[in-house]
Formats: structure tokens, sequence, C-alpha cells
């Protein structure tokens, strides 16, 4: 494992604009943390409205000859690129846990993840090729093709620090657009040093371009008239924001909102399987994912009882400490703030009536980091925040119902549609469940089916707004507008035509 060297300064993150790190000049910062330590780490610039428009006159500068430029030739510059995250692969996944939080292993399966992206776009001469059709009519022609939109942007969370932008400015990027990236204020490092590699590749400047900040550099992106189309990952009342927003400004816009994950489990189910799903998928990196198991639906008492049974020992064996630590299964969560928030929702869950077999509430980290122990709620009801909410954290709770049908109605009663799964051995009842669960990316025994680059990414109901899903042809067809000419090179002039054109 390759570790970062601890050091007591306090480091200062700033913008890349333009081929180059710049300063904040703003005067307005946030702190970055440790998270297994509680200790500061960084002070990050958020950048005023006028930063974001140095970034996007940048990448308005860029645009008209990286368009111009053939698609073989940005893709030369994607495997550069490939190759360097490959390169220092160790040192960015160290990275992520020093500000994320999550173990040093889940941190190099996230890089993994993006890096799928890379490779996908890698192909992008033969992603962009268009259409033909010879004779549409007698002597004329039809062809479509796809072409870039100009300025794009994109908005990360705290979770996927690396994984999630690698969804959006890959794709972006490969398209012929330039793009200006603002990742999260809780560990922005790593979107700066994602610069530095993508110009070490070859990349000419101005093409990516990053600016950190808070709801500033949000609305500042979102309202800009020369941004063409935002990409945004984040909570729902979020990203409605952004929707609705961007979209009154004229924007294209995808924006991916929160998730509140149902795992079912039918009787006849691998039952040890199906454990060893909840636990990787409700626990990993602290429960702090959109694709997070955080309700096991159990058909049947005796399915909850076996379920609790395995769970119990599992989730207090866990080895809870810091995510550069080897053996460490769970780490942190991002900040004491998201830390407060957990404890109150488990807080609240016991208030409600939740059965809490086992309280994160009661471990205690051996320093000051902003750790919560592996919590399991049985008895949870469908009016329990517990319920309803996404808390984001290592919080897994247990619904009990009778029938198949029950759980169906269940998950589908449910305002989020992000994704869900089903544990069974009965093809039938699984191929049922596929067919009229309401969500957009579904497991069979698969306890995160997080779809693979070259499909795509994205929830149903209040977990997306806008029409098109992330990466995948979905992204492709995102960032970029179809183009159709029709035509005819006709030997001499036949006279006008009044009537609406059809085939002859």
């Amino acid at each position: 494992m390759q570790t970062l060297q601890p050091s007591s300064a306090v480091a200062e993150i700033g913008h890349f604009i333009g081929g180059k790190r710049v300063a904040g000049t703003s005067g307005r910062s946030g702190e970055v943390f440790n998270p297994a330590t509680g200790a500061q780490t960084g002070r990050v610039a958020f950048a005023s409205k006028a930063e974001v428009d140095a970034a996007v006159a940048a990448a308005t500068a860029a645009f008209p000859s990286w368009a111009d430029m053939p698609p073989s030739r940005r893709a030369s510059v994607m495997f550069r690129f490939r190759e360097l995250l490959l390169r220092d692969a160790d040192h960015l996944a160290a990275m992520i846990t020093a500000e994320h939080g999550k173990t040093f292993s889940d941190a190099q399966g996230e890089l993994a993840r993006g890096l799928e992206v890379v490779e996908f776009v890698c192909g992008i001469p033969h992603l962009l090729k268009g259409e033909l059709t010879e004779q549409v009519s007698t002597g004329v022609d039809s062809h479509a093709r796809r072409q870039p939109l100009g300025v794009c942007a994109g908005i990360s969370p705290f979770n996927f620090p690396a994984m999630v932008p690698m969804w959006m400015f890959p794709v972006a990027i490969a398209c012929g657009n330039t793009f200006v990236m603002k990742p999260s204020e809780k560990d922005p490092s790593l979107a700066i040093e994602i610069a530095l590699l993508l110009s070490e590749a070859g990349l000419p400047a101005g093409v990516f371009n990053v600016v950190n900040g808070d709801k500033v550099a949000v609305d500042a992106i979102l309202e800009h008239p020369g941004i063409k189309a935002v990409s945004f990952v984040g909570s729902t009342p979020i990203a409605e924001y952004v929707y609705k927003t961007g979209t009154a400004a004229g924007k294209r816009v995808q924006a991916l909102g929160g998730a509140k994950n149902h795992l079912v489990v039918m009787p006849d189910a691998d039952l040890d399987a199906a454990v060893d799903a909840l636990m990787g998928s409700a626990f990993g990196s602290a429960g702090e994912r959109c694709m997070a198991i955080s309700i096991a639906v159990a058909v049947g008492d005796d399915v909850a009882d076996a379920l609790i049974e395995r769970l119990s020992p599992k989730i207090t064996a866990l080895k809870v400490g810091s995510g550069l630590d080897d053996g460490v299964e769970m780490g942190p969560l991002v900040t004491g703030a998201h830390r407060d928030k957990v404890k109150s929702y488990i807080e609240t869950g016991i208030d409600e009536g939740a059965v809490a077999i086992l309280d994160g509430r009661t471990f205690k980290p051996a320093g000051d980091g902003f750790f919560v122990g592996g919590t399991l709620f049985d008895g949870v009801k469908p009016e329990m925040r517990v319920y309803r909410e996404e808390i984001f954290g290592p919080v897994l709770g247990i619904v009990r119902v009778k029938t198949f049908e029950d759980a169906l109605r269940l998950v589908n009663d449910h305002e989020f549609g992000n994704g869900t799964s089903i544990f069974t051995r009965d093809g039938g009842t699984a191929r049922n469940f596929d067919r009229a669960v309401q969500a957009g990316m579904v497991g069979i025994n698969v306890p995160i089916p997080v779809p693979m680059a070259f499909h795509s990414f994205g929830g149903w109901k209040r977990s997306i707004f806008g029409d098109h899903a992330m990466h995948g042809m979905e992204g492709v067809r995102f960032y970029t507008r179809l183009k159709t000419t029709t035509t005819r090179w006709p030997k001499a002039a036949s006279g006008a035509e009044y009537i609406f054109p059809t085939v002859k």
C-alpha cells in the first residue's frame, strides 16, 4: 500500500484554470479534514462568480480547436490519460482515503470503475460514427452525425471524488466539448490532481478546468450563458434545484439525486450469500454510496430472524478504523457534521419505534475521527424517517413483509427508484421482479447493480431529473447533438415544388 506522508501543514487548495493551478481570490474558503483523525489538512478556496467566469472563458477559447481535432487524436489523449491513472493509481487511492475516509481497497475500486469510463471513450471514433442512407429519394442521400455542444460542466458529490467526475468529463471531452468541473468542497484535492494528469497526457490548456467552491460557484455555473450542459450527482433536493435552475437558463441538464435501495430476500434465497451482500453493500464506504443497500426486505418472519441471527455477529465484528490501515473494513464518515447527522437518524429511528439490534453510536474510536459503528434496525415501517429518507451512513434497516407482492409494492411505492436487488433461486420470481419493479438499476442476486461503463447509470422517479443517464451511449448522446443532412446534386434545375418532400 502506498500512503501519503503525514504533514502538520494545512494545504492551500485553489483552482485549475486555463492549464495551470491558480490561487483563489474571493477571500472565502472551507476546511478539509482527514476523517480518520479529525484533523484539518487543507483549506479549499471557494470560487467567486468572476472565477467561474474565468474558467468558462478559458474553456470557450479552447473549444473551437479541440472540437475540430479528429476524434482519433482526442482518443489518443484519453489513452495517455489512462496510462497515467494506472501509473499513479496507489497515490490517487491514498488521496481519496485521506480526504474521504473510505478504505484504501475501496478507493482502488472506485478508481477502477472510473477508469472503465476512460477506456470506454478511448473508442470515441467508433462511438461518434454517424449513419448514412443512400437514395432516400431518387438522387438524394441523407446522413446523420453527432456534434459537440460547447462548454459543459460537472458538479460532483463527496462520496466518489474520482469515479463520479470520471462519469462526466471523459465522455464530454472525448466528444469534443470543453469542461468545467466543480468537485465537492469536502474532498477537493483529487480533481486538481486529475487536471494535472490530463495536462501531462497532452490535453490542451483550457479544455479541462476545476473551480472549487460552494453554492456561489454552483449558481454561477447554472446561470452562466456560456455553459451548454450540466451534469450533477447529489441529494434529491439539490438535484431538483440544479435541474430547474439549469434548464430555466436554457441548459441541457442531467441531475442524479437520492436513493433508498432495497434488497428483497425471498424464502428460497441463499441466506449466506444474501448476508454477505448486505454486509458489503450496507457498510462498504460506511454506507456513503448512492447505491448502498440500506433496506433489507425480508419475505417472512423466518427470513427476517435468520438475517438478524447471521448479520449481528458480522456487524459486531466489523473492523472499523483508518482506511489506510491494513485489514480495516469500514472507515469513518466524511465530516464531523455528517457523523452527527447519521447519529441523529439512529436516535430518530429508535424514537419512532424501530428496534436497534445494534446501535453504531456506541462505537468508541481510538482518536478524534468521524466514526459511527454499524447499525442494524429491525421493525422498520414505511412511515418512519429511517425508511423514507436517505441516511448515507452505516445503517441497515429490516422491513418484514409476508409475500413477494408485498415486497414489490413496498419498493415501488417509495419516492426513490435508483437501484434495487432481489435474492432468490427462482427464475420466475426474479423475472417478475425485474419486469415490474420501478427502479432504474436492478440486481438479481447482485447487491450493487452499478452498470459497466459501456452501459449507462441512472435511476427512476425522484432519483433522476432529466432524460439522460450517465456514461455509456446515454452519456455520448447527452454531450452531443444530432445533425442530419439531406443532399442532392441535380444535373439540372427541375423547377420549384410546393408540396412536403416525399419519396420518389
